[in-house]
């Protein structure tokens, strides 16, 4: 397969997996950045001759630790999100104008109930089913983009903090039962966690250039 052919074959991919779903493109691109991230930052140890074998044994686990609580809470908050907004455009509490008058005026019943489902039980015509796709995704991004700002920004700081701070107690007196020096982690370079803007950004570019 030549160079344009695989081209070809990953947008017509990323079209059909994610062309209508902005929301789960962007959790998917942010676990991705998440694993690289974690990943950067075990290398710097690792490739680090300035760390003992013995601080390395003691770092590595808690960068690894420290990743998986990053990309567990941000998955499920930004999912949780998600679920939660999709639920309420496909059930009919959020509705853009012309979908919720087009139900009303042909007096749909149970519109909002768990048990409706627009595309199902509301007879839209071609027009307004893309209006409403449309409209769906725009919630179900907006939604994503809300619980990963939230989840970045407040609930994944909190959580790692105090799981590091307990741990990191536990592991320094540790070290220090062995003589063995603590690796100052504000003298370390590493590389740039990943922000959410750059999540947001490049989903947003990608999911409007996608065509199959």
């Amino acid at each position: 397969m030549n160079s344009s052919s695989f081209f070809n074959a990953f947008k017509n991919y990323m079209a059909e997996h994610y062309g209508k779903s902005h929301g789960k493109m962007l959790i998917h691109t942010g676990v991705i950045g998440w694993i690289l991230s974690a990943a950067a930052q075990v290398g710097a140890i690792v490739t680090n001759d300035k760390i003992s074998h013995k601080q390395k044994m003691y770092l590595i686990p808690q960068e690894l630790a420290d990743a998986a609580v990053n990309i567990v809470s941000f998955y499920l908050i930004t999912q949780s999100f998600k679920s939660v907004v999709t639920k309420a455009v496909n059930c009919g509490k959020i509705l853009n104008k012309p979908v919720r008058a087009f139900l009303e005026t042909n007096n749909v019943k149970n519109i909002g109930k768990k048990s409706f489902d627009v595309l199902r039980d509301g007879n839209l015509t071609k027009d307004l089913v893309a209006k409403f796709e449309s409209f769906r995704n725009g919630v179900d991004f907006i939604g994503t983009t809300a619980g990963s700002i939230l989840s970045c920004n407040i609930v994944t700081p909190i959580i790692r903090n105090e799981i590091a701070t307990n741990k990191q107690k536990k592991h320094i007196a540790k070290l220090e039962e062995y003589n063995i020096s603590v690796v100052d982690p504000g003298k370390m370079t590493y590389l740039p966690r990943p922000s959410m803007q750059t999540f947001q950004s490049n989903a947003y570019k990608s999911s409007s250039n996608l065509k199959i």
